[in-house]
């Protein structure tokens, strides 16, 4: 399957990580996954909502610098459903202790990003106790509030403020998706051509029947058994 080949080589050659936005000015990967956050929205002179809608927000902690001591951290939040979606948390060693005192954390920025960590993976494995409510406000700021359910009150963990991305970061992060997407559609395109070559010359009449069966989902699937 040598356009496959070709094409794997052609797609691998992009490096699409080097051309993510949010890997500019030094930064790397730290941590990335899909936490579900209760999203609340709080428009001007009025309370929060009290209970909000529950989304998967796709985080990614970016550090500058060396892991054990970071110059920069960076958070950068995203959804599937909404592509403009886009919130950033910005620290730096300097910025940070104003967090520390205003929070009373009992650790150092060197310690931040893994503190982050650990209370975004509690909000993936116990959502019941361990909750991320993210409230926006009609002026682009947000804050994201870790809290434990410690079933006779709720305990605040920590709260770090968050801002809208402007509207030229937004553009970016959606090209840069926009352009992986269409890759690996490409290539998945390419392996299916090849497959069909295949099964054409080994077993035509199966290839025939493939393409008069519409796929179906493994909704479908449970459905009629």
């Amino acid at each position: 399957m040598q356009r496959t080949d070709d094409l794997m080589d052609a797609v691998e050659n992009l490096q699409p990580e080097e051309l993510d936005p949010s890997l500019a000015d030094g930064y790397y990967v730290f941590y990335e996954r899909e936490v579900p956050f209760e999203l609340r929205v709080s428009e001007a002179a009025e309370m929060p909502q009290e209970v909000g809608a529950l989304e998967a927000i796709r985080v990614k902690i970016l550090l500058k610098g060396e892991q054990q001591q970071p110059d920069a951290l960076r958070v950068e939040l995203t959804s599937e459903t909404n592509l403009f979606f886009h919130y950033v948390h910005e620290l730096t060693e300097a910025s940070f202790h104003d967090l520390q005192e205003g929070q009373k954390l009992m650790v150092e920025f060197s310690e931040y990003s893994s503190v982050l960590l650990r209370m975004l993976n509690n909000c993936i494995k116990e959502p019941h106790t361990h909750l991320a409510v993210f409230i926006m406000h009609d002026s682009g700021e947000a804050r994201l509030d870790f809290i434990q359910n410690m079933e006779y009150k709720f305990v605040e963990l920590l709260s770090c403020r968050f801002g809208q991305s402007s509207e030229e970061e937004i553009r970016s992060q959606i090209t840069y998706r926009y352009n992986v997407v269409k890759s690996r559609l490409a290539l998945m395109q390419a392996r299916l051509a090849d497959v069909n070559a295949l099964v054409k010359i080994k077993n035509p009449s199966l290839l025939l029947q493939l393409q008069r069966t519409p796929a179906r989902s493994p909704y479908t699937k449970r459905i009629l058994g």
